[in-house]
């Protein structure tokens, strides 16, 4: 049984959380990342389910192992952020979904969740929002663009988004045009600038993106050369419906 391991007493009751699941251009990822160093949020929890990898991981000049899959909190900024450092496999994606779901709607906590389209990009990567239970009036406040085709979010965030929307938790997904072989920091600034930004009330300094983003890139590749061998079940994409058809 899926379940979060309280690491620390922070009051999360009514903040925003912000998924960062590995996927397409791991523009969630990179955000998320960024999220969490910008603010120098604190372990709140781990996230503990039957099939997630038994691994355990370590970061540079820390000695202390972490499970992959972690939530970090910034209480004053009324921010959570959901890291993880792994692809999650088919076989954990539903658990998982009910497992974060459950305790998003116990802490009254609103998602927002992240996801690449895969596209040629021409110019600023564009943005769009779509939503579960009564969100939608959050997008439509900030003017954040309507899907301009029909299409599904899979993955990890696909299956997050379609739990919401079964037991009514209020939640937004915002869908970003990413490249879809490489790390795509500048999709991740846009997601920060034009999405997270915005809906959270909070100002972030992404020039650390601007600057260090070929750094950024060469830093997640290996990442994302896991995540182009993997099934599609276990990379967050966005993308439209007529592949379907």
């Amino acid at each position: 049984m899926g379940h979060i391991k309280q690491h620390a007493e922070m009051d999360v009751d009514g903040a925003m959380l912000v998924e960062g699941m590995p996927g397409v251009g791991l523009v969630g990822k990179i955000a998320t990342d960024h999220l969490v160093e910008e603010f120098d949020m604190e372990l709140y929890g781990t996230v503990h389910c039957d099939s997630l990898a038994p691994i355990s991981v370590y970061h540079e000049g820390e000695r202390e192992l972490l499970p992959p899959v972690r939530i970090y909190a910034a209480p004053d900024e009324d921010l959570v952020a959901l890291q993880s450092d792994i692809p999650v496999n088919a076989a954990a994606v539903s658990e998982f979904a009910d497992c974060l779901v459950g305790w998003l709607t116990d802490e009254d906590i609103t998602p927002v969740f992240l996801s690449g389209l895969p596209a040629e990009k021409s110019g600023v990567p564009e943005l769009f929002g779509i939503s579960t239970g009564d969100a939608g009036g959050l997008l439509e406040e900030l003017d954040i663009d309507l899907p301009p085709e029909n299409g599904v979010v899979s993955g990890p965030t696909g299956a997050f988004l379609n739990e919401a929307g079964e037991v009514g938790l209020d939640g937004v997904g915002l869908v970003v045009q990413s490249n879809e072989r490489f790390p795509d920091p500048e999709a991740a600034r846009v997601l920060i600038e034009h999405g997270i930004g915005p809906l959270t009330g909070i100002e972030v300094d992404i020039s650390e993106l601007v600057d260090r983003a070929e750094e950024i890139r060469k830093q997640k590749e290996k990442l994302a050369e896991k995540m182009r061998q993997a099934k599609d079940e276990e990379s967050s994409k966005a993308q439209p419906l007529r592949m379907y058809q």
